[in-house]
């Protein structure tokens, strides 16, 4: 494996890592995601790519937060490496290049949620020395409670 991380900053990076991103976010077309990253960036959101050559294999958005509960934390939203490279130790170098980013901010912790039934990648969070320290709620807010 031969990768470089780098931020992804403009419209035309997000574009190009979007065959990556769309895999763990198959309800953005290109034009969405753009336009959600846009959005997104006004409240601290960031990417990197791990790339293979020129084409982006992993893809992370992330923010660094400060809150209550946890001090000042760097938080993973986003989280994925092609399928067809898994294994390749591109997610394990984007893991370490955000670890490494949290650690340059000044962060306690680097944190993330994971969808409960996305095994294969909680072995890898695993593997990576996370552990799971509380449980996430949600609510659908068009439905009545």
């Amino acid at each position: 494996m031969d990768a470089s991380i780098r931020p992804i900053e403009t419209d035309e990076q997000v574009a190009a890592a979007w065959p990556v991103v769309h895999q763990l976010r198959p309800h953005l077309d290109r034009d969405a995601l753009i336009a959600a990253v846009r959005r997104q960036r006004s409240e601290g959101y960031l990417a990197a790519g791990a790339y293979a050559g020129e084409v982006c294999v992993a893809f992370a958005g992330y923010r660094i937060q400060q809150m209550l509960a946890h001090g000042r934390l760097l938080y993973v939203d986003d989280l994925v490496s092609d399928a067809s490279a898994r294994g390749a130790g591109y997610g394990r170098s984007l893991m370490a290049w955000l670890r490494d980013a949290a650690r340059r901010a000044g962060c306690a912790t680097l944190q993330l949620d994971s969808g409960s039934h996305r095994l294969e990648a909680h072995a890898f969070y695993f593997r990576f020395g996370l552990r799971i320290t509380s449980y996430h709620f949600a609510m659908r807010l068009d439905t009545p409670a």
